[in-house]
């Protein structure tokens, strides 16, 4: 039996992953014959079926799937080596594959990544918007090396590193008695007219479907609820002299001409901690710690403050003897 290569190994992942011979063959930047082909010379050289292409998505066979799993983990083997390599070396190089969530990655990614392209050429970045639940998965998996999301999470083998805090504003309708304040607090807000931002979920289809209704009497209103992770849509619902809706701090930039809806919490101020999360204790650190202080210089000075998180709880600002 001829040697099998690491890249017939990398093919193979990527089909079982996919289940679609052109998606994999995308996903591993060849054409979709040059992966289809080396998979059949796999096939051959093994003497077993792999993969069984009558089916739509093409379905590993019972013999594939446990060879797929053990490709995966000589896949994963044979990176840490190279990066262990890297690691003691000093070198900042390598892929890392990064999950964000749909509620940060629209406001946080412009922020850092240029710099941290031009800091760093060595690294290939490869971002993926995903939600909380496929980033977890995914780091336990071992098909993602970080995530940056909302915490804590409290799921065992996640180690979490606090990014920032990041406070909400509330963002009003036009004639909405709580614009009479200057500042608000969490109990004058009503469950009633609120538009929820879901972390993570996006229910693009259904927000079309409710903007083309013509909602005018408010025992209607009372009676409907709409959950969405995006913001715009959730925007252009408050805009409609829907209610209200919580926006993320850095979801603020660009909302100059919104100001005047918008209003701030007192203390305390309901906030988030947003952090990088990873699954592995040392392996590719170089590229966390890399990430990490590029996002945190990147953030607008309000955030970097060391004193922030005690003022958005209340508590006064820590002195030093």
């Amino acid at each position: 039996m001829k040697p099998i290569t690491h890249i017939q190994l990398s093919y193979l992942v990527s089909l079982a992953r996919n289940r679609h011979f052109g998606m994999a063959a995308r996903e591993c930047h060849v054409t979709q014959p040059t992966l289809s082909m080396q998979i059949q010379k796999l096939e051959e050289d093994l003497g077993v079926i792999l993969f069984d292409r009558s089916k739509k998505p093409v379905e590993p066979t019972e013999t594939g799937f446990e060879i797929i799993e053990q490709a995966e983990k000589a896949l994963l083997e044979v990176s840490k080596i190279e990066n262990l390599a890297h690691e003691d070396k000093g070198e900042i190089r390598g892929e890392f594959k990064l999950g964000v969530i749909p509620t940060l990655a629209p406001y946080l990614l412009p922020l850092f990544l240029e710099s941290f392209i031009q800091s760093h050429p060595k690294i290939e970045l490869v971002i993926e918007e995903l939600q909380t639940g496929q980033i977890i998965q995914r780091l336990k998996l071992d098909t993602l090396d970080g995530g940056i999301l909302a915490t804590p999470l409290g799921h065992k083998g996640i180690l979490e590193q606090p990014l920032f805090y990041e406070p909400f504003v509330v963002y009003l309708s036009p004639m909405h008695p709580l614009l009479k304040k200057k500042m608000l607090t969490e109990k004058e807000l009503s469950r009633e007219d609120i538009w929820l931002l879901n972390e993570g979920h996006c229910f693009r289809d259904q927000a079309i479907e409710i903007c083309k209704k013509q909602v005018s009497k408010e025992s209607m209103r009372k009676n409907l609820i709409f959950e969405s992770g995006n913001l715009e849509t959730l925007k252009r619902l408050v805009d409609s002299k829907f209610g209200y809706t919580l926006i993320p701090y850095l979801a603020l930039e660009g909302m100059k001409d919104r100001k005047k809806k918008l209003r701030f919490f007192k203390p305390p101020v309901p906030t988030r901690e947003v952090s990088l999360v990873h699954s592995r204790v040392h392996l590719k650190t170089n590229i966390l710690l890399a990430l990490k202080k590029s996002i945190q210089s990147s953030l607008p000075d309000e955030l970097k403050q060391n004193t922030f998180k005690r003022k958005l709880i209340g508590l006064p600002p820590q002195t030093v003897s």
